[in-house]
């Protein structure tokens, strides 16, 4: 105990700091009473939690119940604030244990140093991991989602706190108070900056707020895990780059009407703008450093005549080359600016120049500076800056990330009918069994004729995505074929599916070709299996899809063309929400191994096709969430060969990518498990017997989930009563509705604000129902299997991670503080119905993970997290007993402003503490 609070006492002592300046600032602002009254709350919401006080649950109901609008509206405030500066103590602290562990040479999971260390041990020399990474590609990818809960402004000064956090380590105690000052500074900006927007989420704000982490992170953070992983190799040649950056907001359409051609535009010019204003100012940085004088040394004939080309005349500068040629870079690069994004450099060059043709012209000038520099004796020069600008243009380009392109297979489908109807071609292709309409689009992309018919008015959908196509066809040459690679198909349900996107692509020239003379699609259409029922069958629609004439050679990629690529997009999300946790993790691993096998099947019958898997994983654990390292590794053998995209959504954005250093080592946890699957192959096929009893378990599991969430007279109206889901369909904070459509059906609700409402309540179900239950009847059934479940435990990676998962999401749960949402649903006999078969539940399925782990309590392997709950739920538990009281006044029809205004400040703080609820 005494080891653990030492190694704690910075993080200690830095909260401590924080709340000390917090509530001098309440204090300042609010008054006395107003911090006597915050304080008496906490008091009474630790009592209620450790049962300490056996009235404190009546006393903390009277004390909320009597507040004023005004008041609940400060006290959340208070907490919420403290929630987040919790948070950035906590990143701070992780920082400087990652920094202990490293100089004392403890390695830990998941960095570079251990799994370089592996590969070595194992016989894998660094030239052979170079070239395994020249043929890799890793990919996190940005969305957007109607959770989103951080106003950018917030996210500004919780940086710069961070930054005088990490600052104070290395102060001396005289300039200790200074700091302090710095930070007392931020934190009165923070309380008296607005926590919440005045008007709805626009997909321009989702743009700017998600290019905020490029300017603070990426950009500076990619090139040095790139430097770090070549000195880890000891090679003389750079690795070739396989980390690029991948974003879905500006074009993901499914579900958000408010995406469209011009927000499609919108984001490739913001995004162009952010490269290219990095470039510009790391190119007139270099110019300032690069003073070399040709009396001094001598350049290349290449850098001497980059440096003649430059309209650099001064006549001071006459015998500084380097300056020069950087002058005239520099002019090239303003004119890219001006038409890539309208915008206007903020140093005018000389002379007005000639845009770059492309972002590798721009790198082959600064290939020429870098050679010259090698030659001459001035490699030291290089390292600083201008590497790490070489590395950044190599990532980020011009374009900055790759933007995919996605909606559902049902838009698609009446846009293709409307065209074929209004063609002439077919009067009822809805109508059509799926044979047919597969031969019918066959037909078509064999036709070199266009379909749409000149002076038809077509519909609106028509129109509008027409108009998305044609626009990915000239952002692509206008920004380059990286910028739109993908074109994701939600709800990929049968073959015809995908056809219909390849002929939309033909009708704009994104196809060139005909089917039956080796036509190429620029862009990779990427199935996106959701359902359990889709994950079922979706090696079955990609065998039958390849096996269509003309399919194995259509979409060749790379300059050689010996390969084909196809990503396969994996929903965590729709297929949690219809069976479960167990049933969904269990139907992504068969879909995964059913996938590989196929793919391994069509290499060896003609030229191999590289699958890569895209995983749809959202925040929680019922949504993919979780440890990334952990998870990629857990994948079933031969999934990642190094290829892997993921989605980083919501509050995860935030905490893993925020803080500039931690978004480092995060990007660097998916390249070490990327590489360890790949060189490593940890994971060998599981013993029959285990798949045997997964299967098993898959099936109790669903129907205990299927008979609560589906087969309950009542649960929706449960669920709508129990959980602040209504009024998190009116916070304005994202751009897209919490349903797809207009009613309150289960079926019909978004999966993300579905798993965000059950841990705003703290109840998680989605990360937890239906195990209990399943472990409960199979171990009724098998008097020995006990003795599988723990091997399976400890030899079997999937199910492994699968549990730790559970472990974490039942470890944030709290029942008690459930109950108090419980209260909110007006039909007593429902409402005791419903809790009382989720407690029961919960109870269920955390002794069956105390008997399978040998862990009586929970995160017992997971000393930081438990380190974070300890010193972060007492200041959040206080939200949950404010929320639920404002939510009863709102519907009781109090709804004045200061009513809406704490519910929704509520809703922030509980995501910010919790921070990964979305």
């Amino acid at each position: 105990m005494e080891r653990r609070d030492h190694k704690d006492q910075p993080l200690i002592d830095d909260i401590r700091l924080l709340g000390r300046i917090l509530g001098d600032v309440i204090r300042e602002q609010e008054g006395e009473a107003a911090f006597e009254l915050i304080e008496r709350i906490r008091q009474l919401a630790v009592a209620f939690r450790h049962r300490a006080e056996a009235k404190a649950d009546q006393a903390l109901k009277k004390l909320i119940e009597g507040l004023s609008g005004d008041q609940a509206v400060s006290v959340i405030r208070a907490f919420t604030y403290f929630s987040h500066l919790a948070n950035l103590a906590e990143d701070c602290h992780h920082i400087r244990r990652r920094a202990i562990h490293e100089r004392a040479g403890r390695q830990q999971e998941g960095s570079l140093p251990l799994t370089l260390q592996r590969l070595r041990a194992a016989g894998i020399h660094p030239a052979d991991v170079a070239l395994a990474l020249a043929d890799s590609h890793v990919s996190p990818v940005l969305t957007a989602h109607p959770t989103e809960v951080q106003r950018k402004s917030i996210l500004d000064a919780e940086r710069a706190i961070a930054s005088l956090l990490v600052e104070r380590d290395a102060l001396l105690p005289a300039e200790r108070p200074h700091n302090e000052v710095q930070i007392r500074a931020r934190v009165t900006q923070l309380w008296q900056t607005r926590l919440l927007r005045f008007t709805k989420l626009t997909v321009a704000d989702e743009i700017e707020n998600a290019l905020s982490y490029y300017k603070s992170t990426f950009l500076c953070q990619v090139p040095r895990l790139y430097h770090e992983l070549e000195q880890g190799l000891g090679l003389n040649s750079p690795v070739p780059p396989f980390l690029r950056m991948g974003q879905w907001i500006g074009g993901d359409r499914d579900g958000n009407p408010n995406v469209n051609a011009q927000t499609l535009r919108l984001a490739l010019s913001q995004q162009a703008e952010v490269a290219l204003r990095h470039h510009l100012t790391e190119v007139h940085l270099l110019g300032t450093e690069l003073s070399m004088s040709a009396m001094l040394t001598s350049v290349t004939p290449e850098m001497q005549a980059l440096a003649e080309r430059s309209p650099d005349t001064n006549a001071h500068r006459r015998d500084e080359p380097y300056r020069r040629a950087l002058t005239g870079v520099y002019a090239r690069l303003v004119a890219n600016l001006r038409e890539l994004s309208y915008g206007e450099a903020a140093h005018h060059a000389v002379a007005q120049q000639s845009a770059y043709d492309s972002s590798d012209d721009f790198l082959a000038d600064l290939r020429v500076i870098e050679d010259s520099l090698i030659a001459c004796h001035g490699e030291a020069l290089t390292h600083q800056r201008l590497r790490p600008l070489i590395r950044a243009v190599q990532v980020f380009g011009f374009h900055l990330a790759t933007v995919d392109l996605r909606q559902s297979s049902d838009q698609h489908e009446a846009v293709v009918a409307e065209l074929l109807s209004s063609a002439r071609l077919c009067p009822d292709y809805t109508g059509l069994q799926e044979a047919e309409r597969c031969d019918l689009l066959l037909r078509l992309l064999d036709d070199a004729r266009p379909l749409r018919v000149p002076g038809v008015s077509y519909s609106d959908l028509a129109t509008r995505e027409i108009a998305i196509f044609e626009a990915a066809r000239a952002l692509r040459e206008c920004y380059g074929a990286q910028a739109i690679r993908h074109y994701i198909i939600s709800h990929t349900e049968t073959v015809s599916d995908l056809l219909e996107v390849l002929l939309l692509q033909k009708e704009v020239g994104l196809l060139r070709g005909l089917l039956s003379e080796n036509a190429v699609a620029d862009l990779i259409v990427v199935p996106l299996f959701e359902t359990i029922e889709d994950l079922a069958q979706s090696d079955t629609i990609l065998r039958t899809f390849y096996g269509l004439p003309g399919m194995r050679s259509m979409i060749a990629r790379g300059d050689s063309h010996q390969y084909h690529e196809q990503d396969v997009m994996l929903g965590y999300s729709d297929s949690n929400k219809d069976g479960g946790i167990f049933t969904s993790s269990w139907s992504l691993y068969r879909a995964e191994i059913a996938l590989v096998a196929l793919f391994d099947e069509l290499a060896t019958a003609g030229k191999p096709i590289r699958l890569r898997m895209f995983h749809g994983r959202g925040g929680t654990v019922g949504r993919g969430g979780g440890p990334s390292y952990q998870a990629i590794l857990a994948q079933p053998p031969g999934t990642v060969r190094g290829q892997i995209r993921l989605t980083e959504q919501g509050e995860v954005i935030a905490s893993k990518y925020a803080n500039p250093d931690i978004g480092r080592r995060n990007l660097e946890t998916l390249v070490t498990a990327m590489l360890e699957a790949t060189l490593l192959q940890p994971t060998q096929i599981a013993r029959q017997s285990f798949l045997d009893t997964g299967a098993e378990l898959s099936r109790l599991s669903m129907g205990a989930y299927r008979a609560l969430v589906y087969e309950t007279p009542g649960f929706a109206d449960y669920f709508l009563s129990a959980t602040p889901l209504r009024e998190i369909a009116e916070l304005q904070i994202g751009s897209r509705p919490a349903s797809r459509k207009p009613s309150q059906r289960i079926e019909d609700l978004r999966a993300i604000p579905w798993g965000f409402s059950w841990g705003q309540c703290r109840v998680t179900l989605p990360g937890w129902y239906g195990f209990g239950s399943a472990v409960e009847t199979y171990l009724a059934q098998n008097p020995k299997g006990l003795s599988q479940l723990r091997r399976m435990y400890l030899h079997w990676p999937f199910f492994r991670t699968l549990l730790s998962n559970m472990d974490m999401v039942l470890a944030k749960s709290d029942m008690a503080l459930a109950s108090r949402y419980a209260e909110l649903v007006p039909d007593v006999r429902l409402r005791k119905k419903v809790f009382t078969a989720i407690e029961a539940e919960w109870r269920r399925t955390s002794q069956a993970l105390s008997q399978i782990t040998g862990e009586g309590s929970r995160l017992a392997n997971n000393a930081a997290l438990q380190r974070s709950m300890r010193h972060r739920f007492p200041y959040i538990d206080p939200l949950h007993h404010l929320q639920v009281e404002l939510i009863r006044r709102y519907r009781e029809g109090a709804g004045c402003e200061q009513v809406k205004l704490g519910i929704h400040l509520s809703i922030n703080g509980i995501a910010a503490g919790l921070r990964n609820t979305g």
